[in-house]
């Protein structure tokens, strides 16, 4: 039985269709453009119609359920959603708008995108089968999905895996109220911040990034030096390499998980530090748990929101699990590194 996956980004809308067993039947994207408030609620729900009308057209089953992801805290108590890079979504009322317009008979299911993502990683991914286990998503933000014997863990206020807050450097400085330290210094915009730092403190650097205007700069431009050799780039990313490296060491010590699943847009051209980011966060770590945690890169990249958003959706069928939303595992997983 077919369900409808939405995964809202703060820039684009993915949709798609998929059956019960993972097949992807469909699947499109679209840019938000200059959309907010009802506008983007309202492009949901016309890509929600379109999908379920191509599956009537191709005489396929009606869709079931539908799963949404938002990027932003999902308040599952009052079903609004606050998404900082949508205008107007402060407290937006999506699980009702939703509802009226697909009808009593279909479920409606929404959750934040690091919740989605771990939902995805553990049900199709890298983490297939693990019911402790964590996606720690770097990009424009840096956020975690974390699962605990198979749940979700969301919290008081829903707010669980903002780890983009974690506290790991000192003195405390301005910028830390806005976005948090951890996502301050080793975030896609945090890498360019600090590289941005590193030029202004050597004027006498003439490498790759002084050619670059620094309002221009971006984390792709510190992978592409750094590839190249570049002294400047490898030291930011060497830097955040320990700050990815002891976020994750705080994380195994809390939650003692299976896996830890890299993902989001750094990783990425980042994929290629994980042994040195494991490496680091064994230094930092409970040791035992540490020795019994995998670290591995996202199998599902850019999909893994719209195949958690398909996992929350066939978790809201009748006869379905719900008390674990970890899938079982096909094969036997890896033996812990």
């Amino acid at each position: 039985m077919p369900v409808i996956a939405m995964d809202l980004g703060g820039t684009k809308l993915a949709t798609a269709v998929l059956e019960a067993d993972g097949e992807l039947l469909y699947r499109e994207s679209v840019p938000l453009g200059r959309r907010h408030g009802a506008e983007v609620a309202a492009l949901l729900l016309e890509r929600c119609e379109a999908m379920r009308s191509r599956l009537r057209a191709d005489g396929r089953v009606a869709a079931s359920a539908v799963g949404v992801t938002v990027p932003g805290i999902y308040h599952a108590n009052r079903g609004t959603v606050w998404a900082p890079n949508i205008p107007g979504w402060d407290d937006y009322p999506l699980r009702d708008e939703l509802h009226r317009a697909v009808g009593e008979g279909t479920a409606v299911v929404i959750d934040s995108d690091r919740a989605a993502y771990i939902l995805g990683e553990t049900w199709r991914g890298a983490a297939r089968g693990a019911r402790h286990a964590i996606f720690m998503a770097v990009g424009t933000g840096i956020g975690a999905g974390i699962l605990v014997d198979g749940q979700v863990l969301r919290g008081h206020g829903d707010i669980a895996g903002a780890i983009g807050w974690l506290a790991l450097d000192r003195p405390f400085r301005e910028p830390y109220a806005h976005w948090g330290c951890f996502e301050h210094h080793a975030s896609g915009p945090g890498l360019a911040r600090m590289a941005r730092e590193q030029l202004d403190r050597d004027p006498r650097y003439t490498g790759t990034l002084r050619h670059v205007a620094p309002a221009e700069l971006t984390a792709e431009h510190l992978f592409a030096a750094d590839a190249l050799g570049d002294h400047l780039a490898r030291a930011v990313l060497d830097d955040a390499v320990c700050y990815w490296g002891m976020a994750a060491a705080n994380l195994v010590s809390l939650f003692n998980p299976e896996v830890i699943v890299f993902g989001g847009g750094v990783f990425g051209p980042a994929a290629r530090f994980l042994d040195r980011i494991q490496a680091e966060a064994t230094r930092w770590a409970q040791p035992i748990a540490a020795r019994r945690t995998r670290f591995v890169v996202s199998t599902l990249g850019g999909d893994a929101g719209l195949y958690g958003a398909a996992r929350l959706a066939l978790l809201a069928l009748p006869g379905e699990p719900v008390a674990s939303l970890a899938a079982p595992p096909l094969t036997a997983p890896a033996r812990p590194t």
